[in-house]
């Protein structure tokens, strides 16, 4: 960014203090109010016990008084200064009890906020990101907001609020010079704490930076699990996994190091004040100008005020590293969504279905356009499939559709309404995809059916199932339908997992379908039965089939066969045949690989039953 960084850290406070003082919650708004003036009452009591704890001392001391007095006078102080700690800490923790609500509620809702926000960016994004790297941006994120709330609110500006009032209370009862070497001694600690704490960021930067490409390195191969063993490079992932961590603990070296100096230099500061200010005190002892009591008054709020400056070097730290983390985490809200509705878009009305592009242009990359100018219509309950070599521009169109992105030129239309100037959850609602690539949640089986429609019932799960062939299959799981299916969906095979994504996209019941290379991963056998399954779930919508085993499609009422982002033949499979263009000789070379595959099978089938029988005993 090109925010100075004190900007940075002012804007991430701004962008929080919304959530501190939510609108429209008066109760929580309450909280906040007694929270301060608690803190205000620990703050007063605590600057109190020193006090009575002198006048317990001088109370001790031989010339008090008569045995009644010396026993009367200092039990009462000493009463008093026991109720002031008890009173000091119980407003203290009564505050974190009160605020802990406030704190929670606004972790909760920025960290709903960022969550709900990635889901609304684009697919690009999405495409772009690093999923171990972005976990750890909003763990950081929540977890920094906690950090800034403990130290910032309850720690540093307390203490600084302690500092002056002690100040102002040492000025009062003797005079200016215990205040000037208090103030000096606590103004070269804190230049010394963030002078050296500034310097010491660049390594836990480094720390942060190579911690996040080690999780991202591992959380990648983990996901890659099954690629990673095809190739045997467990060895190579390792190394270049120990290699992120060899760079991370050369920073947390430097960083403990560095701490270790900034803990004596702190200790040392400390330590000369607090030795100037007692020589101070005894002098004034010695001389009468002080009592006993007076001495152990200053020695107290020495250490009382030093104890809380201990850890300023690391609240320092944890603050800023927090305002960094934090602003990671709204730099997030902050990214644009490439897809948006406009103001004031109503919802898609569909009433028959009628799908159509009207020269549509598209390019992922403005060097790389994908569709040019692509045309086509599908009517109400009609079924159009799209074919074509890789790369020609077939699931373009579906994400086009369903408005992952946005069309560079010409419209994409359901119904008359282009579906930019519509939502997008009425666009997506009105339709379902079953995606070439499945991936399932680590979650059940009737987790994953169900969620193309969370409210529907066991029985609409297990008909849904049924229709998708994959009903009798999961009766013969031990489980049953509370099989997990394991991260992505890897126990299953590739035909059970794409199964399982026809049935849920059935129980959502969509006025349009989208069919992806829905049955690229089944067997022939099976194939033919869900293709006639997927028959019936089209008859009365609006069915886009993308397709490259021609095989899939031939019984569709349009083929549109795309060549290099543009329609190069349309038609049916017969009048495609008979027009023996491109689509034709698509048809042959598979319709000859098939025979082949099926030649070969046939041949090892008989070799196999040769050698039986040759083994066979005589």
């Amino acid at each position: 960014m090109n925010i100075p960084g004190e900007r940075s850290h002012l804007r991430t406070l701004m962008n929080m203090a919304p959530y501190l003082w939510p609108p429209g919650e008066p109760g929580l708004r309450a909280r906040v109010v007694i929270s301060l003036a608690l803190l205000v009452f620990a703050k007063a009591a605590n600057v109190l016990v020193p006090i009575a704890f002198a006048r317990a001392v001088d109370a001790l001391a031989p010339q008090a008084g008569g045995a009644g007095a010396i026993a009367a006078v200092p039990i009462a102080l000493v009463l008093g200064y026991g109720l002031m700690r008890i009173t000091s800490s119980g407003f203290n923790e009564l505050r974190d009890a009160i605020f802990a609500r406030v704190q929670g509620r606004a972790t909760r809702r920025i960290a709903l906020q960022v969550f709900q926000h990635l889901h609304a960016l684009s697919l690009r994004f999405h495409l772009d990101r690093q999923t171990g790297g972005l976990s750890r941006v909003l763990e950081r994120g929540t977890r920094g907001m906690t950090f800034v709330l403990d130290f910032l609110l309850f720690n540093i500006i307390p203490t600084i609020f302690e500092i002056l009032l002690v100040s102002l209370i040492l000025w009062g009862m003797f005079d200016v010079t215990f205040t000037v070497v208090i103030l000096g001694t606590v103004g070269v600690y804190i230049a010394y704490t963030l002078l050296f704490t500034e310097w010491r960021l660049r390594f836990r930067r480094a720390m942060n930076e190579t911690d996040t490409e080690a999780n991202t390195r591992a959380i990648d191969s983990l996901l890659n699990y099954e690629t990673v063993k095809y190739f045997g490079n467990e060895a190579h992932e390792a190394r270049r996994y120990d290699g992120s961590l060899e760079r991370y603990e050369k920073a947390y070296v430097r960083s403990e190091v560095s701490l270790n100096g900034l803990n004596f230099g702190q200790q040392a500061i400390i330590g000369l004040g607090l030795t100037i200010v007692m020589l101070m005190a005894a002098g004034r002892v010695a001389n009468g100008g002080m009592s006993v009591g007076d001495f152990v008054l200053v020695n107290t709020y020495m250490i009382q005020l030093f104890q809380p400056l201990n850890i300023l070097g690391f609240a320092y730290r944890e603050i800023k590293q927090g305002l960094t983390d934090m602003e990671a985490m709204f730099r997030l809200m902050r990214e644009e969504r490439e897809v948006a509705d406009k103001p004031g878009a109503p919802a898609l009305a569909v009433t028959q279905g009628e799908i159509r592009f009207e020269d549509v242009r598209f390019g992922y990359r403005p060097d790389r356009t994908i569709l040019k100018g692509v045309s086509f219509t599908v009517p109400p309950g009609r079924t159009l499939a799209i074919v074509g070599p890789t790369g020609a521009g077939k699931s373009t169109i579906s994400r086009l559709l369903f408005r992952f992105y946005d069309t560079s030129g010409g419209r994409v239309m359901i119904d008359g309404q282009d579906v930019r100037d519509v939502t997008q959850d009425s666009v997506r609602a009105a339709i379902g995809v079953v995606p070439q690539d499945t991936v399932l949640f680590n979650d059940t089986i009737r987790y994953n059916i169900a969620y193309g429609r969370p409210s529907a019932s066991q029985e609409e799960v297990e008909n849904a199932a049924r229709l998708a062939q994959v009903h009798d299959f999961v009766l013969r799981l031990p489980d049953g339908y509370d099989t997990k299916v394991g991260e992505r969906g890897l126990k299953l095979s590739g035909g059970e997992k794409q199964r399982v994504a026809i049935a849920r996209t059935l129980l959502k019941n969509p006025r349009l379908l989208i069919l992806d290379e829905a049955t690229s991963a089944l067997d022939t056998r099976t194939e033919q039965d869900i293709q006639a399954a997927l028959r019936d779930a089209a008859r009365g919508r609006t069915t886009l089939v993308i397709a490259h085993r021609l095989s899939t499609v031939v019984d569709a009422d349009e083929i549109l066969v795309l060549q290099d982002g543009q329609v190069a033949e349309r038609g049916s499979h017969g009048q495609l045949i008979a027009a023996d263009g491109l689509y034709a000789a698509m048809w042959r070379r598979q319709s000859e690989a098939v025979a082949a595959a099926e030649a070969a099978a046939a041949a090892q089938a008989a070799a196999e039953d040769t050698s039986a029988a040759l083994a066979a005993p005589a």
